[in-house]
């Protein structure tokens, strides 16, 4: 599949099969985000594979929706903002564009695998941080489930406004 037909399939997925991601394709989607670009290639990411019960369970309690309980697999991007790009002129920090980039590689990476993914952002911060043991450095910037879609589950298409009407041509 080409980059933008995968763009254009890609969809939230808000229900799994509770078979377990394969070893080497969660290596493979891990690699990919681990190789986005950051702000003076600082890579101020860390992230967090939940696969066992326990912890699963306790990350379950920190967000809403009962179909988070049907991933087997989720994954929590943190960073901290002391190891990200300052810049010098506003003191503008790079974290959360440094993990929104690394956060995307990773869902795109995960839907070329035939990976169901979902950025998650509505959680319960205290309990998330809690669930996961951060030290107060320790930002959390989103999560998502992974998972092959359940059989018989139709993701929302996508609604996009036109192209012409959020670009301009000077």
């Amino acid at each position: 599949m080409d980059f933008h037909a995968l763009a254009a399939s890609r969809c939230s997925t808000r229900g799994f099969t509770q078979e377990p991601i394969a070893q080497d394709v969660l290596n493979r989607i891990l690699e990919t985000a681990r190789l986005a670009p950051s702000a003076k290639n600082l890579q101020p990411w860390r992230f967090i594979v939940v696969r066992t019960p326990e912890v699963l369970h306790a990350v379950h309690a920190c967000y809403s929706r009962d179909w988070l309980k049907t991933a087997p697999s989720i994954i929590v991007v943190t960073g901290r903002r002391s190891d990200a790009w300052v810049r010098a002129s506003d003191g503008y920090n790079s974290l959360e564009t440094d993990l929104a980039i690394a956060m995307d590689h990773l869902i795109l990476s995960a839907e070329h695998e035939g990976i169901g993914t979902c950025w998650i952002a509505a959680f319960d911060l205290p309990c998330l941080r809690n669930a996961l043991g951060l030290t107060d450095e320790d930002e959390v910037y989103a999560f998502t489930p992974l998972g092959y879609p359940a059989e018989g589950y139709t993701p929302v298409p996508k609604k996009r406004k036109p192209l012409e009407e959020i670009a301009t041509y000077l």
